[in-house]
């Protein structure tokens, strides 16, 4: 691994009721990179969001972000480290208000200081929550409840953003959408990691990819590299 990455993972291993879903798992994302995880459903993608979360407890394997092992540490204090997840599903509070929903998520130690200005840039990101501030969050669209979880996860001032399948359940127009809500926030300076079954955007995205077959990485590198591998085009994109 090279040194000096922001978040590194090295030799996770998961598994459940004696099952696997992670075996040996590693990877790094240095700071300001926009990295995704690809594979198919099943292919052990959410697992290993939950593990850096601190969500599921690894069984083998280090975790470390800026250096500090952070590994089986409980999950408030690992978002108080700078790591933030956009929930596969959304888990907003629908019986909450927008904007109530968004001020949750800056009540982090870290996110207090300046929460009037990062409320003020993620409605600049997202103008409809703005619009909609008042209203529940259980009433919003699915690709607006989209939109409130990942701007519930930039109240918390992270260093590191994890989407877990962010396209499930949205219209091919607003997986669009969401897709460039993503390259917004990465060209803003955010560290990203994206977890994804769609295969072609997400590599068109990132700067560096990583394919998660049956709880292992299968193949790593550059974007233009996977998009241009024989097995990637033959096994995800249809080529």
């Amino acid at each position: 691994m090279l040194s000096g990455a922001l978040l590194t993972i090295d030799g996770l291993c998961v598994a459940y009721d004696g099952s696997c879903a992670l075996n040996g798992v590693s990877l790094q994302i240095h700071k300001g990179e926009l990295i995704c995880v690809v594979g198919a459903n099943g292919a052990g993608k959410t697992s290993l969001i939950r593990s850096i979360s601190g969500i599921v407890r690894s069984s083998s394997g280090v975790i470390k972000m800026n250096g500090v092992d952070i590994t089986g540490m409980p999950p408030w204090e690992i978002c108080e480290r700078g790591i933030a997840q956009v929930a596969e599903g959304r888990q907003i509070f629908g019986s909450l208000s927008v904007e109530e929903n968004l001020l949750l998520g800056g009540t982090l130690k870290r996110a207090k200081a300046g929460q009037s200005e990062t409320l003020d840039f993620v409605y600049q990101l997202f103008e409809k929550l703005r619009e909609r501030r008042g209203q529940l969050a259980g009433t919003l669209s699915g690709g607006e409840q989209q939109m409130l979880a990942i701007g519930r996860a930039i109240m918390s001032k992270p260093e590191v953003v994890m989407f877990d399948e962010p396209s499930i359940g949205l219209s091919p127009a607003l997986t669009d959408v969401m897709f460039r809500v993503v390259k917004s926030l990465h060209e803003q300076g955010a560290t990203v990691l994206l977890v994804e079954q769609n295969v072609a955007k997400s590599l068109a995205l990132a700067n560096r990819g990583y394919v998660l077959e049956n709880g292992s990485i299968v193949l790593h590198g550059s974007s233009d590299e996977l998009l241009d591998n024989p097995e990637i085009q033959r096994a995800y994109l249809g080529l």
